[in-house]
């Protein structure tokens, strides 16, 4: 049995690309079993997403698709017939969380309203994440990250400040709405256990990339002042950003004044210079303030600022690139970096969950041994092997209601 706090719980993850899968295989890791219900011939939109694919030419898969669908099982169901509408009838009914992210009204068209859901298993819990929310004015549109991220104003916040509104480079909005849906997910779990009844849990694109605005909403909302594009340097602390050494950049965050009577020495600076004195006065001489931290720091080698920088006990980083960080001891060292075996391609290298839950004597309690993501319908046959099995065993017949 997969050791995990949700390991008696039963997903279905109809979603597609990525918010909906990311909130399933948060689940998952966690130690649910999660079931993804595909369409036949093309599954989930991101397996054909690339490059880069791997493995064969007649079977390649997409590395997009792999990135949010670990520790899955797929099953491959026409919801347009009814042989798939009645498969998916008995998975609901001993589901414990089913999660959709079509438009809304979508799934209700498939002949699976909320009602019917609730007739089919009062326990269950759904979760439907959508573009820009399930009503309102503009309920209905699709939704995308960049188009998101556009309409979210997070765009509007993210580039050089003489640039264009530039997208995240990760597909940010995506990302939370699965972060947010899973821990709604988790609340409903937990309300579950006291109330004995299911609930739809709703979030959106918007909404979570909404939620990330932090200091630039409350600026707004508060302040009354509408946040520009900062480059890499933080709108209201400083220094707080990339700077430039003789051979690449460091960053540094200057968060408090004790950190800058820290800090400044390290640059050549005095930490009572007037023009420099609180952050007040850094933030509105930012520009001479960098020329100031840069003109000392061009002209010595990167890894001997950090040096000095660590030893003044300034919080600082470098830059790295993509491989620099999966091959940094630091990321393997929390799990962030896990081996599985694929099907088709073989051993392959996925990133790994974020979370981790210990007992108190230090026993994991995330999944330790993790699946790589399915093939398309690849355990199509088993799960329907399974169904007829407890189907025959536990018919429910006494506690929920056949369909029509």
């Amino acid at each position: 049995m997969t050791v995990g706090p949700l390991n008696d719980i039963l997903v279905l993850d109809l979603s597609r690309a990525l918010a909906g899968p990311i909130a399933a295989m948060m689940l998952g890791d966690l130690g649910a079993r999660v079931i993804k219900v595909e369409a036949p011939g093309t599954g989930d939109d991101s397996r054909t997403w690339g490059p880069p694919f791997v493995g064969p030419a007649d079977d390649p898969q997409s590395s997009y698709f792999m990135s949010a669908n670990r520790n899955k099982e797929s099953i491959v169901l026409d919801l347009k017939s009814e042989h798939g509408k009645d498969a998916l009838r008995r998975l609901v009914r001993r589901a414990d969380v089913l999660i959709e992210n079509l438009r809304p009204g979508a799934f209700d068209r498939l002949g699976f309203p909320a009602d019917v859901l609730e007739e089919l298993n009062p326990r269950l819990i759904t979760l439907s994440i959508t573009g820009f929310g399930h009503d309102g004015p503009e309920g209905s549109r699709a939704g995308y990250d960049q188009i998101a991220q556009g309409e979210a104003g997070l765009m509007s916040v993210t580039g050089d400040p003489d640039g264009e509104p530039t997208r995240i480079g990760v597909p940010v909005a995506d990302v939370l709405a699965g972060v947010h849906g899973a821990t709604g997910v988790s609340a409903a779990l937990a309300s579950r256990e006291k109330t004995g009844k299911g609930m739809v849990v709703r979030t959106s694109l918007l909404a979570a990339a909404i939620s990330a605005h932090t200091f630039q909403g409350t600026k707004w909302t508060v302040g009354g002042q509408v946040a520009q594009r900062s480059g890499n340097h933080h709108p209201q602390i400083a220094p707080y950003g990339s700077f430039r050494c003789a051979d690449g950049y460091v960053q540094i965050a200057v968060g408090s004044e004790a950190i800058w009577a820290k800090f400044a020495p390290v640059a050549g600076l005095s930490a009572r210079d007037p023009r420099f004195a609180v952050n007040r006065d850094r933030v509105a001489a930012r520009e001479a303030l960098i020329a100031a931290i840069e003109a000392d720091f061009a002209r010595r080698p990167r890894a001997d600022v950090l040096a000095a920088l660590e030893a003044a006990g300034v919080p600082a980083g470098s830059i790295r690139t993509i491989d620099e960080v999966y091959e940094w001891e630091q990321t393997r060292s929390q799990g962030l970096l896990l081996e599985v075996e694929h099907p088709v391609v073989g051993p392959v290298q996925l990133p790994g969950p974020s979370l981790r839950m210990e007992t108190a004597d230090g026993e994991s309690l995330v999944r330790s041994a993790h699946v790589a993501p399915p093939v398309l319908g690849q355990h199509t046959e088993q799960i329907l092997d399974w169904l007829d099995s407890v189907d025959a065993t536990d018919p429910l017949d006494a506690m929920v209601p056949a369909q029509a």
